[in-house]
């Protein structure tokens, strides 16, 4: 049976709407609690003519729950760091080995937790941090690099273990135990801003067909939810495969379409290796924003040295650059030195992207125009497959338009 709607997060929401529509009188209901730790039991309580909160009759158990698009409030988008690090929003990081992605997720929980400042020179709101990895240790490795990089270590939370409900303990894992987690966040004074799981791959069961994109989805579906619910920025780290470089960036993300699919936001990390002065030993692209502007990245390079506290221990840091503008195709490209070897496939793909970036456009249209540019109708269809074209028909027979959108 489908459940129904928490009712806990429905008294959050109006407590008092709530307690007026409950007139029970031997049954205590404090509006800053929740509803004594079940809402679900609690509400069953009442028959379904006495569940009605601001005039609207709640769903009996195993319903569907509907809510009105008018009472719906519109809000803003809430950044973390402007156009890259999104509240309740999933961001994946990829790029090869030695690149620094950890270290990068590193430098941003240093930012969040001292209240620092993003290399685009906005200054960050100090937040609470989650990590769990299992790739680093944590007391030589993670601890070092945030010390290095001056976060507020009061403020790092590392996700270590987690107990059963026979008091057995056992190393946490992100694919069965998000909920425990969640519950454990909910805590913490001051609320979590920032998550990331190290690599996110490890929250898809393994009872799952990891090759599969839809079970990947599902996989990843209760570290999404999650973050909804905590209203904190999520990250993952992933690879890109081997041999991808010149390939269209999404495309490079290990795994199936879904990794780079969910999140909302995917960046790219790769060593420089174009020749020059002033040129970056490494950079972080913005391969996908779904939502806000999708193009450039920054330079860093990645220095060692003793920690202060600890002239003992040795740590790195992500030293941040200058903006770098344009695709995440094009520096990639410049700097894996792939520049001229876009394929045709990736080429149709880009134009598609420059084409229906301003909205939905008539699909004759977007042939002419990529005609123009050399390249082929089949092309351009293949290009178009993928999920990030929406096709629609707008009317029927042989007067039916068709209109091409980004999803």
């Amino acid at each position: 049976m489908a459940k129904g709607p928490d009712w806990n997060d429905v008294h959050r929401a109006n407590p008092g709407a709530v307690r007026d529509a409950l007139t029970e009188p031997d049954i205590p209901f404090d509006d800053a609690s929740p509803l004594n730790g079940d809402g679900e039991a609690f509400f069953r309580k009442w028959p379904p003519d006495r569940r009605s909160v601001n005039a609207l009759e709640l769903p009996a158990f195993g319903e569907t729950f509907l809510i009105k698009a008018s009472e719906i409030t519109p809000e803003p988008i809430s950044w973390l760091w402007k156009y890259w690090l999104a509240r309740g929003k999933l961001h994946i990081i990829a790029g090869a080995p030695g690149t620094g992605k950890t270290t990068i997720y590193l430098a941003f929980a240093a930012i969040i937790t001292s209240g620092g400042t993003w290399p685009d020179g906005t200054r960050a709101a100090a937040g609470n941090v989650l990590i769990w990895t299992s790739e680093d240790g944590h007391a030589d490795t993670i601890i070092p690099r945030l010390m290095r990089m001056d976060a507020d270590l009061g403020r790092v939370f590392i996700i270590r273990g987690h107990c059963d409900a026979k008091g057995k303990q056992r190393p946490f894992n992100p694919a069965t135990d998000m909920d425990s987690l969640r519950a454990k966040a909910a805590t913490i004074p001051g609320g979590v801003d920032f998550v990331f799981l190290d690599p996110v791959v490890a929250a898809v069961p393994t009872t799952r067909n990891s090759d599969k994109n839809a079970e990947t989805r599902a996989g990843l579906a209760p570290f999404v939810e999650f973050v909804e619910a905590l209203n904190a920025a999520g990250g993952g780290v992933t690879h890109v495969s081997k041999g991808t470089s010149g390939k269209d960036p999404l495309e490079r993300v290990t795994g199936t379409l879904a990794y780079g699919a969910v999140p909302r936001i995917v960046m790219l990390a790769a060593e420089n290796k174009a020749e020059g002065d002033g040129e970056p030993e490494r950079i972080m692209v913005r391969a996908k924003n779904n939502i806000g502007p999708k193009d450039g990245g920054f330079g860093y390079h990645i220095d060692a040295a003793p920690l202060r506290e600890c002239p003992d221990i040795e740590a790195t840091r992500i030293v941040w650059e200058l903006p770098l503008e344009g695709s995440a195709l094009e520096l990639l490209n410049d700097a894996e030195g792939e520049t001229g070897r876009v394929s045709k496939l990736d080429e149709a793909k880009r134009f598609l992207r420059a084409a229906l970036s301003k909205g939905e456009r008539p699909q004759d249209e977007v042939k002419t125009e990529a005609a123009a540019q050399n390249i082929s109708w089949g092309t351009l269809k293949r290009a178009s497959e993928g999920g990030e074209v929406i096709k629609r028909k707008d009317g029927f027979g042989a007067g039916a338009r068709s209109f091409w959108g980004l999803s």
